[in-house]
């Protein structure tokens, strides 16, 4: 039984340092480099080339290098025994928590603002009991980011697909309740899990729900965004402008409209980064559990698709 890592966009060196320090005994194999396909019975995996998994056919389970997994299920070829598994990492809940509010605090001071005009023109400032933040999906790194935002001052509310009960947070869930929360919101922060449902959500429609003057943070995946929409919502004065982490393409092209958009704040997919060393012993709990046949950690259920 050996493991496989395949990470065709990363380069997999920390991985395979981290496992081998935490198990040197451990049958490990990088893609492409496979002597014996029969043998793989675990892959720890980041981007694939879609259509490789069809070629180990003792695979049992595909576990996600990060907490999205969107990257393995958009896979058509990947048959549907092979369980696959994401990351809960604490540290990547506190990284992203922290990340977060200091982009709310850039939007409410205006700092970038400031540092962009190169002008000595004070712009009045909002303090945080005075934002309304929603956030959009509410799984484990949305629940840490209200918990950081409520010990700050703010007041959250949360919107996911089914109905949640959070501390401090005052919840909304399902399409019915869609209007009440995006009215109130005036930061709107997607955390969603991305999936067919989800993909294209952050459009013209949702924006002209939200109040006037609202600011967008998209830290969860790039292809909830209609990019044309969010511009003309910024240029019509409805949106007061938006802090973008994640995009469709990757990196974000030079000549890309929002590099030059002077209400548009671009970070390079740096919000919350996977530390290997942090995750490899439950990577490695669960290629146990394959090996002893019992129940894994952190699946994701291909139907609802995270």
């Amino acid at each position: 039984m050996s493991f496989l890592i395949v990470s065709s966009q990363r380069d997999p060196k920390a991985w395979v340092q981290a496992l081998k320090e935490q198990d040197p005994d451990l049958d490990l194999e990088v893609f492409p480099e496979v002597a014996d396909p029969s043998k793989v019975e675990f892959a720890l995996s980041w981007k694939h080339p879609h259509g490789i998994y069809k070629n180990y056919p003792n695979l049992k389970a595909i576990a996600s290098m990060g907490a999205g997994i969107d990257h393995i299920i958009n896979d058509p070829d990947i048959p549907q025994h092979i369980k696959i598994t994401r990351v809960i990492d604490e540290q990547l809940t506190k990284d992203m928590s922290v990340f977060v509010l200091s982009l709310i605090l850039d939007h409410l001071r205006n700092l970038s603002h400031h540092y962009c005009s190169k002008e000595w023109k004070p712009v009045k400032y909002l303090r945080p009991e005075e934002v309304q933040v929603g956030i959009m999906g509410m799984g484990v790194l949305a629940v840490g980011v209200a918990e950081k935002l409520i010990r700050n001052k703010f007041n959250v509310t949360g919107w996911s697909r089914s109905q949640k009960e959070i501390l401090g947070v005052t919840t909304f869930h399902g399409d019915d309740q869609l209007q009440d929360f995006l009215e109130q919101s005036n930061v709107l922060l997607c955390l969603l899990p991305l999936t067919s449902e989800t993909e294209n959500i952050l459009n013209k429609r949702l924006f002209e729900r939200l109040p006037q003057g609202a600011y967008v943070i998209n830290v969860a995946r790039g292809p909830h965004l209609v990019e044309e929409d969010l511009l003309e919502m910024i240029d019509s004065g409805h949106l007061s402008g938006a802090s973008l982490d994640v995009f469709r393409k990757e990196p974000l092209p030079e000549d890309h409209p929002f590099w030059k958009h002077e209400k548009i704040r671009i970070t390079p997919h740096i919000a919350s980064v996977t530390n290997p060393s942090t995750v490899v012993p439950q990577i490695l709990e669960n290629y146990e559990r394959i090996k002893q046949g019992k129940e894994l950690n952190n699946v994701v259920d291909r139907e609802k698709e995270y």
